[in-house]
């Protein structure tokens, strides 16, 4: 044969490179459709169309394998480096490099053992962080306004936690649909942890008060993705006060030890994020009816002191008896002195009106007017004379000198008295005269003001008879009788009818 091979005149076939690359690709395919290998992953590469590339290897052999893109996104275990992997898949080959890989349909790790020595070792590396320490956690809300609850839009687990919120404490419930099983379920939910983180306090969505991650229970692949990393992260970072609900009683992922309350159940978170309003309205009454006998039992214990000192007081009367008679004493005195005063203010008010009486004043001004105008005109002219007699007298002082040199002092100091002599005068006259001019012009203002000419001023009238009598009544006036009317303009006869 293979002299056959070496001879250029042989008659075997010749194969096309893709018809050996197709019949080996089939063959492969024939014998190992349906395979499950396990080994350990290396070199991971993530395409940008959503393939995975990478190779399992045991102590003597390796094999490439790929995941499609479709098929990626519904994997629970994705290949991580160095992580055991079982594969499920079958035997092909890339023609193209001449090469063989496994096409992988599903990933499960080796043997649950392994992977919680991987759960223990990320719990261990966030502890370590002070992800989970006690006093990161924060209190929940007593009275939650608004609630965010993180879970699958459809299922019991939604119904049982709107059902449980309903009974206890109605209040508002915002859903944030995710997926929570499977690929990207990880992601789903930290993303809408931090969407609500990001509203605003007072925006028009309103910002939840405590926020709950729920899920119902499954297997540890199930509920995988809430082992995650990065969710532990968000979980840890959140804002929000946050109730980790995922799986059963018995069921623990690391975001329960990141939250800051777990839940057994999703019924229970429920039960954990409200109060049970029957509970606060009972407690309510309780505190009223509390509130309402410690005010009763004051209100009484003010009330029997205030008993036991009133009977240590005097009472009122003997307070107030002795200052009511000196009341009822000083009333009387003064009712009487206010009485004898007023018949005296009465009296005197008669007396100066009697000799104020118009014509009776109008006749003492005119005499005081003529008495002062005489004493002016006889004091300037005893004044003028009295002068005219001084400069005579020193006129024949001053001729009778025979030495005017003797006499010129003593006339001069003569002089100068008799000129201070005459200011003084002077000084001393205006005082004199200015006194009586103004008791005068006070008894004229008097008059004024007594006048009755200004009560007619303001609207009455003076009626007076033929004989210019005052009228005082109408009895005293017949009818034809002819009266005088005075007004403050003029007076106006009249007839009585």
């Amino acid at each position: 044969m293979t002299d056959d091979l070496l001879n250029p005149n042989t008659n075997a076939k010749i194969y096309a490179i893709s018809e050996i690359a197709g019949a080996v690709k089939r063959t492969l395919e024939d014998r190992f459709g349906h395979v499950r290998v396990q080994g350990e992953v290396s070199r991971v590469t993530h395409h940008r169309n959503g393939h995975i590339y990478f190779t399992v290897k045991d102590a003597n052999a390796a094999l490439d394998c790929v995941i499609w893109r479709g098929v990626a996104g519904r994997l629970q275990v994705r290949p991580e480096e160095g992580s055991e992997l079982v594969l499920t898949g079958k035997v092909s080959s890339y023609p193209a490099s001449s090469r063989y890989q496994m096409i992988v349909e599903r990933v499960e790790l080796a043997g649950l053992g392994a992977l919680l020595a991987k759960l223990e070792a990320l719990k261990a590396k966030l502890g370590a962080e002070g992800l989970f320490a006690p006093e990161r956690k924060r209190p929940l809300p007593a009275f939650p306004r608004h609630v965010g609850v993180i879970t699958s839009p459809t299922g019991a687990v939604i119904r049982d936690i709107l059902h449980r919120i309903r009974d206890r404490f109605p209040t508002h419930v915002m859903v944030w649909p995710v997926n929570v099983q499977g690929a990207g379920a990880a992601q789903g939910v930290a993303q809408a942890i931090q969407g609500f983180n990001a509203l605003p306090a007072h925006g028009p969505i309103p910002r939840p008060d405590v926020l709950i991650v729920a899920r119902g229970g499954g297997s540890v692949e199930d509920l995988w993705p809430f082992n995650d990393e990065a969710l532990v992260r968000v979980v840890a970072a959140s804002g929000i006060p946050l109730i980790s609900a995922v799986g059963h009683e018995t069921d623990t992922t690391l975001i329960d030890y990141a939250a800051d309350v777990r839940a057994p159940t999703p019924t229970a978170a429920a039960e954990v994020a409200t109060p049970i309003r029957a509970d606060l309205e009972a407690m309510l009454a309780d505190a009223q009816a509390r509130l309402r006998r410690a005010q009763h039992q004051t209100f009484e214990s003010a009330r029997h002191r205030l008993s036991l000192a009133k009977r240590g007081l005097p009472s009122l009367d003997q307070l107030m008896g002795t200052v009511r008679q000196r009341l009822d004493t000083v009333s009387l005195r003064l009712d009487s002195a206010l009485q004898t005063r007023t018949h005296q203010a009465r009296h005197q008010l008669s007396e100066t009106a009697g000799r104020l009486h118009p014509h009776l004043l109008r006749t003492r001004l005119s005499t005081h007017r003529q008495s002062l105008d005489s004493l002016a005109h006889r004091q300037g002219r005893g004044l003028a004379q009295a002068m005219q007699n001084q400069r005579q007298h020193l006129g024949q002082l001053s001729r009778a000198l025979a030495n005017p040199a003797t006499w010129r002092s003593g006339a001069r100091l003569r002089h100068q008295h008799l000129e201070t002599m005459a200011r003084r005068l002077a000084r001393a006259l205006p005082p004199l005269v200015q006194a009586p001019k103004d008791q005068l012009a006070r008894w004229g203002r008097m008059l004024e003001v007594l006048s009755y000419k200004n009560t007619l001023a303001r609207g009455y009238a003076v009626v007076r008879d033929q004989n210019g009598a005052l009228v005082r009544t109408g009895q005293s006036l017949t009818t034809g009788q002819t009266v005088q009317i005075g007004f403050a303009d003029g007076d106006r006869k009249a007839v009585i009818e």
